[in-house]
């Protein structure tokens, strides 16, 4: 029997392990993989998926998506980016188990629904992503242990490329203690509560600067050509918000019925998990109107000890972030070289701190190289963000769910295909032009 028959056989409603709508499987397959699967509640999947929306990026939007968007894009863009980001990861969700199989990894998906040149294309863009999200973690890291520092002894004499060393390191440190996503599981703990106390601080120390604040200016600043380039690029920031790219490594972790209770946690994601963002986005733009920095805490007046603490927590969170996101590649290298057994084991230390210390280090050297922390949240939403969140999730859909479609739902996924790649071509070139720009106005290992 050859390969399409057995995805016809296994998606015909006769065939006991049937496509339905929530993508129910008998004796599903799980690839092969040195990390765990299937262990984690949807609570805790929940959390993770949280966590990501509410890192220390949060406290960036108010600067890179309502200043350049202004009040009425800015909220309408942040609110519909919610709902449409939403509905796609829920169609991801619901073919997680296409075939009769686990696809515990996107690029494995790709590979199973269009072959194996859409698997390395899908294994390429998603790694770019992730490579990209974990340099802006490691920037904010850098960024918020500076500004830390500079609430005590603001000397100059400590660039921020040496503080985004430091911010390197600590995940180097981070990335060796804990093996795999699933072993988070305290650490989810603390990284909420690290959030909870450093977007609170946003909030309240902005809500009160600007209750004291004379009138704010809110008109969208620059030139008319260079208005469209900044409203592309915050599209693509839109994107960034809420999807990381890795819905099918994120859903891998959660417990039996998998589509079921990934469902759960993106709705938990997306209503409670989301509350955090929207408000210190719009009280922050509110508080500091066009003056609005691309690192809010630099922005809030307050006790010089409740600043730091907030600045700390975002630094540690950030940390705790990065893991997240950098977890698909370290399993790839973990499952490739066998590496096996005991987390503390002399070899698997060894093997972490050599291999996701370099991987680290490339991150870090980058990171201080071109410290441009918007610039690259635009970069990502449009090289990568966009396909693997909006574009592929549609037209997976089609293949996987296409006996169960209606000419008017088909139609109504390849619209969104082709306006998504529509929008992702002019945000990459957005991006590059930003950073071009950037690029001229600042060195290289600036000092922002």
């Amino acid at each position: 029997m050859g390969k399409d028959e057995q995805r016809e056989e296994i998606s015909s409603p006769s065939n006991s392990q049937k496509l339905n709508h929530h993508v129910v499987a008998l004796d599903v397959e799980v690839p092969q993989t040195l990390h765990e699967v299937g262990t984690d509640s949807w609570f805790q999947v929940g959390v993770v998926l949280s966590t990501g929306i509410n890192s220390a990026y949060a406290l960036g939007y108010a600067g890179t998506i309502m200043v350049p968007l202004g009040w009425t894009g800015g909220v309408i863009g942040l609110v519909l980016s919610t709902l449409i980001s939403l509905y796609a990861s829920t169609l991801m969700a619901k073919i997680h188990e296409y075939g009769g199989k686990r696809h515990i990894r996107y690029r494995d998906l790709a590979g199973f629904m269009y072959g194996r040149t859409a698997y390395i294309i899908v294994w390429a863009c998603q790694y770019a992503n992730l490579f990209l999200i974990n340099i802006g973690f490691i920037i904010l890291g850098g960024q918020a242990l500076k500004a830390f520092y500079v609430l005590f002894e603001d000397d100059h004499r400590m660039k921020l490329a040496y503080f985004i060393a430091i911010a390197g390191l600590a995940c180097v440190l981070f990335a060796i203690a804990v093996p795999t996503m699933s072993s988070l599981r305290i650490w989810l703990v603390i990284s909420s509560v690290f959030s909870l106390i450093y977007l609170t601080v946003a909030f309240v120390l902005a809500l009160r600067d600007g209750i004291n604040a004379p009138p704010r200016d809110y008109s969208i600043p620059g030139s008319k050509i260079n208005r469209f380039f900044t409203t592309v690029g915050a599209a693509a920031n839109l994107v960034f918000v809420f999807n990381t790219g890795m819905i099918p490594e994120i859903q891998a972790t959660v417990r039996a019925p998998v589509v079921d209770n990934m469902l759960k946690a993106l709705y938990f994601q997306f209503s409670l998990g989301s509350v955090p963002v929207h408000a210190v986005t719009y009280v922050g733009y509110w508080a500091y109107g066009s003056s609005s920095s691309s690192y809010l805490l630099n922005n809030v007046s307050g006790p010089v000890w409740v600043k730091a603490l907030a600045n700390i927590t975002a630094f540690l969170q950030a940390i705790i972030a990065l893991h997240i996101f950098a977890c698909p590649t370290y399993e790839y290298l973990d499952t490739k070289y066998e590496i096996k057994g005991s987390a503390i084991a002399i070899r698997n230390l060894a093997f972490r701190a050599l291999v996701r210390g370099g991987y680290l280090a490339l991150t870090t050297f980058l990171s201080a190289l071109l410290p441009f922390l918007g610039d690259f949240m635009s970069l990502t939403g449009a090289i990568s963000t966009f396909p693997l969140t909006f574009i592929l999730p549609n037209h997976m859909y089609i293949i996987a769910m296409k006996k169960k479609l209606s000419s008017l739902q088909k139609s109504w996924h390849l619209l969104n295909v082709v306006f998504f790649s529509v929008v992702a071509s002019a945000a990459l070139v957005a991006a590059f032009r930003l950073i071009a720009v950037d690029s001229k106005n600042y060195h290289t290992f600036a000092d922002l």
